[in-house]
């Protein structure tokens, strides 16, 4: 780019460039790399970003490492589509699952050669990184991860939280940062009241949110008391979002947390059989106003159960709709228009239970990531 052209002029017209372009403008000079590099042009590019779907599941000719299909959110879907290979250190995962994504990176956790791991990818700019867990010493733990990067600092954030349920309802909780490349304790900064989260998370602007339940009520007759937990990715506090009265007393298994672009949903399903589920948005974020928008019930023709995987952009869910065919069970993925009340078949079918969608952008975090306390790959 001319030298004639101001610097200012200069970094607008960059921060509107694609990723490939970037990727190749970082080799120009050491100042441009540093640029391109830092947290804030990361964090300013970012919010520029349309929004990619990242579909997992397995069919009958998949291993377990199952396919992952991104797809752009746009007028295109799900015409075209791009086929992502794997990081080696995600394909010798064992057990592995998607704790999260945050900031258009993707959080896997599994073992390697009998140590836990967590590997961090980002399919925009083919990096990774991996993280090895922390030794537990503890017997029979009950642990929980969750991820989420700071849209201030574009730092990502790991958290793993250990309840002991079995001798008391107290907890522990360590956070790691790329940044630091350091476990370290968050003792000052844990919930004050009992609680027992479930998977999935969602993260929304800065926080991470998670379904809970009050442990103290399971075995009483004390009805429930759900509601979800969040957590301030940066500033590191915990705090609770309490849930209307219809909601909070469920059982925990009819509620799943997800998020319609940067909006929280609270998915709300009939029963365990999962027949239908309502959608609640919760809005206004200060008083946390709960609306139930609509409701996705099974088509009448497909027999099992349904299941909301993910929204596009737009709010129209993504789901799997379960039936029994000819001698074995598939899941097929679908989007579901609510103002007509009917399904879009996407023409992908799998194993039951094996279909995950998480929305993401396209974002440079990692890109100058050193090997720095963790282990580093470029995919070929």
């Amino acid at each position: 780019m001319s030298d004639e052209i101001p610097f200012h002029i200069q970094e607008l017209i960059i921060k509107r460039l694609p990723i490939v372009s970037l990727l190749q403008f970082r080799s120009v000079s050491k100042t441009w790399k540093s640029w391109i590099d830092s947290s804030n042009f990361i964090a300013a590019h970012s919010v520029t970003e349309s929004q990619h779907l990242l579909i997992r599941y397995e069919d009958k000719e998949s291993d377990t490492v199952g396919k992952y299909l991104s797809f752009p959110d746009d007028d295109t879907f799900p015409h075209q589509r791009f086929v992502h290979t794997l990081p080696h250190a995600i394909k010798l995962l064992k057990n592995a699952n998607i704790v999260g994504s945050s900031l258009g990176l993707f959080c896997f956790h599994g073992y390697n050669l009998g140590m836990e791991m967590v590997v961090l990818w980002n399919p925009s700019i083919r990096k990774s990184i991996t993280v090895p867990m922390p030794n537990k010493f503890n017997l029979d733990p009950e642990t929980n991860l969750c991820f989420g990067v700071s849209p201030v600092t574009t730092d990502p954030k790991i958290v793993e939280i250990t309840q002991f349920h079995k001798t008391s309802y107290h907890c522990e909780a360590n956070v790691y940062t790329v940044s630091s490349g350091n476990w370290r304790n968050l003792s000052n900064n844990l919930p004050s009241k009992p609680f027992r989260i479930f998977w999935p998370q969602v993260v929304v602007d800065r926080f991470i949110y998670w379904c809970a339940f009050d442990p103290m009520n399971v075995d009483s007759e004390l009805p429930n008391h759900n509601f979800i937990m969040s957590f301030d990715i940066t500033n590191e506090s915990f705090g609770v979002v309490e849930l209307p009265d219809s909601l909070r007393r469920h059982s925990p298994k009819q509620l799943c947390i997800s998020k319609v672009r940067e909006s929280l949903v609270l998915l709300e399903y009939d029963s365990y059989h999962k027949r239908a589920c309502s959608v609640w948005m919760i809005e206004n974020a200060v008083e946390k106003s709960f609306t139930k928008r609509f409701t996705v019930e099974a088509p009448h023709y497909w027999s099992m159960s349904i299941t909301t995987l993910g929204f596009r952009k737009k709010g129209k869910p993504i789901v799997e709709v379960e039936n029994a065919h000819m001698c074995y069970e598939q899941g097929a993925l679908m989007v579901y228009e609510p103002n007509i009340e009917c399904f879009k078949y996407l023409g992908m079918y799998g194993k039951p239970g094996t279909f995950f969608v998480h929305s993401y952008i396209e974002t440079l975090v990692l890109i100058g990531q050193s090997d720095r306390n963790i282990k580093v790959e470029d995919d070929v």
